[in-house]
């Protein structure tokens, strides 16, 4: 059989920086479409209505923790440039400040975007169980990540 019916079949082109960054962010939203869906099922602190739902707020959420990082590290920059014992501490202090911000933006924005279809439970209006699933999700990325990395 001719490779001509099929042009590109076994391909081993390189792949584009656009082809990678869709593969690494189709990655995460993935994984975290399980760890939700996994909390769903096990934890009675996370409810998602359907299947469909977890699915978007798994997008939102990888979209949001991101531009979270991107900010996180603009600040971070900013006060790595300058000297001193205040712009050291500055730049941990801000990092912790937004990183643990976000995470109630994040909440609030599914809220907006899902009231009641998506809702986390418990402690602190269920503040407690979002950073759980989150730290979760980002241990879960980094795992596969790892993993990935070893496979060279």
């Amino acid at each position: 059989m001719s490779n001509t019916k099929f042009p590109q079949l076994a391909s081993a082109e390189t792949p584009s920086n656009g082809q990678r960054l869709f593969l690494r962010y189709f990655t995460a939203i993935l994984i975290d479409l399980v760890v939700l869906n996994l909390f769903v099922e096990y934890w009675d602190k996370v409810v998602i209505n359907s299947f469909t739902i977890s699915l978007l707020a798994a997008v939102l959420l990888q979209v949001l923790l991101k531009l979270t990082l991107v900010l996180e590290h603009k600040v971070a920059d900013f006060f790595n440039a300058r000297s001193g014992a205040m712009a050291k501490f500055m730049r941990y202090f801000t990092a912790w400040l937004i990183l643990f911000l976000s995470k109630f933006i994040i909440l609030e924005a599914i809220d907006l975007a899902f009231g009641d279809e998506v809702q986390f439970l418990g402690a602190f209006h269920g503040i407690v169980a979002f950073i759980v699933v989150v730290m979760v999700m980002l241990a879960a990325e980094e795992a596969i990540v790892r993993f990935y990395r070893r496979l060279a």
